[in-house]
C-alpha cells in the first residue's frame, strides 16, 4: 500500500486557460472591442478625439474673407465687379419672370433684417431659454438675457462706424446724401445674423442635440432668406452681404466657445 496519497486532479484557473487558449491561438473570451483603453470612456483603439482647431482655422477664414472685401470696397478694387454683374443678372432675371409675387417676397424676408423684428425675436428666445435654465436647475440660468441685451446693443456698435466710414453708395448708383451712413456692411445682414444666431445658440444650451440642431438650421435658413431678399430686392450689394455674414459668424464663433462657462450644464447630484 503506497503511503503516499494520490494526485488529485487539479482544475485549472482561468488566467491558465487564457494562456492556453492564447498559445493554441484560439480567441480570448473577452472580444478586444470590449476591453478598456488607457482611460475610462475612451477606448485605446479609437483616435483622440478632436479639439478647437476647426474652430480656429474657420475663424481665420471668416477673418480673412471680411478683410479682403473690406480693402476691396476701400479702394474700389477689381472684386467689385462681381457685385455689379449679380446686380446686373438678378436685374435680368427679375424682369424675365416678371412675378410680383417673388418681388413681395424678397421685400417680406428682407423686412426679417430689421431690428423691429430680429431683436425681439431675440430678447424673447433669450427669454425662453433662461426659463427652461431655470426649470432644468442650472446655475447661473440668468445669463441669456444679459447676453442677448449684449448682442443687441454691439449690433450697431459694429455697423453703423463701418458705414459710415467705408461710405459705399448703393446698388441704385445714386451718390450718398449727407445724412446717409452708405451701404456697406449690410445691417440688415448683421442684424439677423447676430440676433437669431446668438438666439439659435442659447436656445440649444437648454434644449436637447436634436431639438437644438433644429433650431440652428432654421436660423441659417432665415438668415440666408434675409441675404437673398436684400440682393433680389437691389437693397444691398452681393460683397455687403457677404461681410457681414462674416462679422456675424466671428462672433457667434466666439459666443459658442464662451457658452459652456457662461451657462453651464444641469450639476450632477
Amino acid at each position: 500500500m503506497d503511503s503516499e496519497p494520490h494526485a488529485l486532479p487539479t482544475t485549472p484557473s482561468a488566467a491558465e486557460a487564457d494562456a492556453h487558449e492564447r498559445s493554441t491561438g484560439r480567441p480570448a473570451h473577452t472580444p478586444r472591442a470590449a476591453r478598456r483603453g488607457d482611460h475610462l470612456g475612451r477606448p485605446g483603439a479609437l483616435p483622440p478625439a478632436p479639439g478647437r482647431p476647426i474652430f480656429a482655422v474657420l475663424a481665420a477664414a471668416l477673418a480673412v474673407l471680411l478683410a479682403a472685401i473690406s480693402w476691396q470696397v476701400a479702394v474700389d478694387g477689381p472684386l467689385l465687379g462681381v457685385d455689379t454683374a449679380v446686380r446686373d443678372g438678378v436685374r435680368h432675371v427679375r424682369r424675365a419672370i416678371g412675378w410680383p409675387l417673388l418681388n413681395h417676397l424678397g421685400v417680406a424676408l428682407s423686412d426679417l433684417g430689421g431690428g423691429a423684428v430680429a431683436v425681439p425675436v431675440l430678447l424673447g428666445c433669450a427669454g425662453l431659454a433662461a426659463w427652461l435654465a431655470r426649470r432644468g436647475g442650472r446655475p447661473r440660468w440668468w445669463v441669456p438675457v444679459p447676453v442677448a441685451v449684449a448682442a443687441a446693443v454691439l449690433i450697431p456698435l459694429l455697423v453703423v462706424p463701418a458705414k459710415v466710414w467705408f461710405a459705399r453708395p448703393g446698388p441704385y448708383g445714386v451718390p450718398l446724401a449727407g445724412s446717409q451712413w452708405g451701404w456697406y456692411p449690410s445691417g440688415h445682414t448683421a442684424t439677423s445674423s447676430i440676433a437669431y444666431g446668438t438666439a439659435a445658440l442659447l436656445l440649444a444650451r437648454v434644449l436637447s442635440v436634436a431639438a437644438g440642431r433644429r433650431v440652428g438650421a432654421l436660423a441659417s435658413l432665415v438668415c440666408l432668406g434675409v441675404g437673398a431678399g436684400l440682393v433680389w430686392s437691389d437693397f444691398h450689394w452681393l460683397l455687403d452681404v457677404l461681410a457681414s455674414w462674416c462679422l456675424a459668424g466671428l462672433l457667434l464663433l466666439g459666443l459658442h466657445l464662451l457658452l459652456p462657462r457662461l451657462l453651464p450644464g444641469r450639476p450632477r447630484s
